[in-house]
């Protein structure tokens, strides 16, 4: 929930504040600490050696080392599916290593911004979801991620959550460039039988698309035909729908929360509008100039191990552009 506290603008006629971003070796990272440093803000990039946040010794240790002005919190556990049968790793770095954050921020008086998930929903709404808006995760992920908030909120004063989804970015595996690379699946040599047109081989295809705070679990299904003139099919999912979001855009985000001093609380920092992961793929396959025998699937048909929202779609409220203004930025430039 939003507060009604304004947050004082940091070290005013002085220089830019020093942020320590935490996760920045990930795909969020890459393009967030370049975007800050763009801004004029000193920046602190650590990983797992330099900051492991679930050691609350070192944390307390580097943050009163480096004396930061603001720490952005990207590191993650990212695995839906694992988190599944391995609720206690996810829940050490999401809740532990986000607490022991979160209270060596508060210590310091420090400004936190913590990375979150549109899988903190329960995903049966059917209007975007505010960041006032009932909690209810599905999945053991959502449910360490909302962990997570609840300990930024009981420990820090100074802090913004911001919720993303469906992140996809130039610096990790994801989503358009799975597609992609399926796209060139190609056929297997022609085989002189009619008869063999059938359908011979079909292969499921997970992606785990592995931002440091966010994770998206994208399930396509490409059928190779036998004969070289055939294309493949290819089967993504559309009965799941959210908000796809660049890491540019959502850096832009949490730049333009800092910059204007917005208000303490939660925010959503996802792409605007919504669409299906099929309706994502359509327009990637559209803004590639890609003929691709793309066809629609139901959740039913690739069953994971984690519960995914069917409707995880975020109002937010105009921080981040339209996800197909942004995809179409990012295919321009890869």
């Amino acid at each position: 929930m939003n507060n009604n506290k304004k947050a004082k603008p940091l070290n005013i006629n002085t220089s830019k504040p020093l942020v320590l971003v935490t996760g920045a070796n990930g795909m969020l990272g890459q393009d967030l600490c370049p975007i800050l440093e763009d801004e004029g803000y000193e920046v602190v990039e650590t990983d797992i050696n330099t900051l492991d946040i679930t050691n609350s010794d070192m944390v307390k240790k580097v943050l009163s080392e480096e004396k930061p002005d603001i720490v952005v919190h990207c590191a993650a556990y990212t695995n839906v599916d694992k988190a599944e049968e391995d609720y206690d790793t996810a829940h050490k770095i999401n809740a532990v290593g986000t607490e022991n954050l979160a209270k060596a921020c508060a210590q310091n008086d420090i400004t936190l911004v913590y990375i979150s998930t549109d899988y903190v929903f329960q995903g049966n709404g059917a209007k975007p979801y505010k960041p006032t808006d009932e909690t209810s995760p599905l999945n053991n992920y959502g449910l360490t991620k909302y962990e997570g908030e609840q300990a930024v909120q009981k420990y820090c004063k100074k802090f913004y959550i911001c919720r993303t989804a469906w992140l996809y970015g130039i610096h990790g595996k994801n989503f358009v460039e799975t597609m992609i690379a399926l796209a060139d699946v190609k056929p297997e040599s022609t085989c002189s039988s009619k008869s063999s047109r059938a359908k011979y081989n079909t292969t499921a295809v997970t992606t785990e698309a592995k931002a440091q705070g966010e994770e998206q679990s994208v399930i396509a299904q490409a059928d190779k035909i036998a004969l070289a003139d055939v294309k493949p099919e290819l089967k993504v999912v559309d009965d799941q729908t959210g908000c796809p979001t660049w890491t540019v855009d959502l850096s832009n985000a949490i730049v333009k929360i800092l910059e204007e001093s917005m208000p303490y609380g939660i925010y959503h920092t996802c792409g605007g509008g919504s669409t299906s992961w099929y309706g994502f793929a359509k327009e990637i396959f559209k803004l590639a100039n890609l003929d691709v025998n793309l066809l629609p699937c139901t959740t039913e048909e690739f069953p994971r191990p984690a519960k995914r929202p069917k409707y995880s779609v975020m109002d937010n409220g105009g921080l981040c552009r339209h996800w197909q203004k942004a995809l179409a930025d990012y295919m321009a430039l890869r």
